[in-house]
């Protein structure tokens, strides 16, 4: 009877192993090259760190000073953007208290904390900022390139 059961199990580890040696194997990436520059894993995916912008408690008043601090706020987004940091931004359209977003190509909610502190609108108290880890696809690192090929200069 032990036998019979070692011959069994042995039996079908053998099979197991042939059925997967049969099986195809993952696919290849198209073009490893990119992929490696874009830091995506075997999926075409990467980890990011989501970043939702909220209304702050200390709005600023109409006038030079708030169109200043905007104008620091999007160069500051232009700046991250071509460090590699910062792969999408933008503002939500609704008119509610999420006012925009940032995804940040990042390890950790700690990292994109320190980029987000640089920028005018959350050191004035015009926004807040709420972080969130994100896996998506590494291809979002391609989105400021494109984005400056179809921006007005």
């Amino acid at each position: 009877m032990r036998l019979t059961l070692v011959s069994t199990v042995a039996g079908w580890l053998l099979l197991s192993v042939l059925a997967l040696a049969q099986q195809e194997p993952h696919p290849q990436v198209a073009d490893p090259a990119l992929a490696k520059r874009l830091g995506a894993d075997e999926r075409g995916m990467r980890s990011y760190v989501l970043v939702i912008l909220k209304t702050g408690p200390h709005r600023m008043p109409d006038g030079p000073a708030r169109d200043e601090m905007f104008k620091g706020h999007f160069a500051n987004i232009k700046r991250l953007a071509g460090e590699g940091k910062l792969a999408l931004a933008g503002p939500f359209g609704d008119k509610n208290e999420w006012r925009g977003l940032f995804v940040f190509a990042v390890d950790s909610p700690e990292e994109a904390e320190k980029l987000v502190a640089t920028d005018p609108v959350i050191r004035s108290g015009e926004m807040v900022a709420e972080y969130h880890r994100l896996y998506a696809s590494a291809a979002l690192m391609e989105v400021p390139g494109i984005h400056d090929k179809i921006a007005p200069q």
